[in-house]
């Protein structure tokens, strides 16, 4: 992996955790670093998986761009649809 790999990584995983935050803002209350966590994490799986598939070029292809978007928007709706709504009880909560 090199060096601008790993920048277009993180750099994707935050700015579609940043949109996603944005827009679980309006009826989740997720924590702020949790979409922009996701976005960076899945992007860089993506990028780890991208290259142990041996795609061609040194640096970032259309490929693992491609598909550190997809996994980072997918890391961010797991996280958006998984959090707590306010004023629900968890799971492990009796009323």
């Amino acid at each position: 992996m090199t060096g601008l790999s790993l920048i277009a990584a993180v750099s994707v995983g935050a700015v579609i955790g940043a949109a996603g935050r944005m827009l679980a803002a309006r009826c989740r209350t997720v924590p702020v670093w949790l979409p922009l966590a996701a976005g960076v994490a899945a992007a860089l799986l993506a990028t780890v998986l991208t290259r142990m598939a041996a795609t061609d070029g040194p640096g970032p292809t259309l490929v693992e761009f491609v598909l550190q978007v997809l996994f980072a928007a997918a890391g961010v709706t797991l996280v958006a649809l998984t959090a707590d709504r306010p004023g629900t009880p968890s799971s492990g909560e009796i009323r």
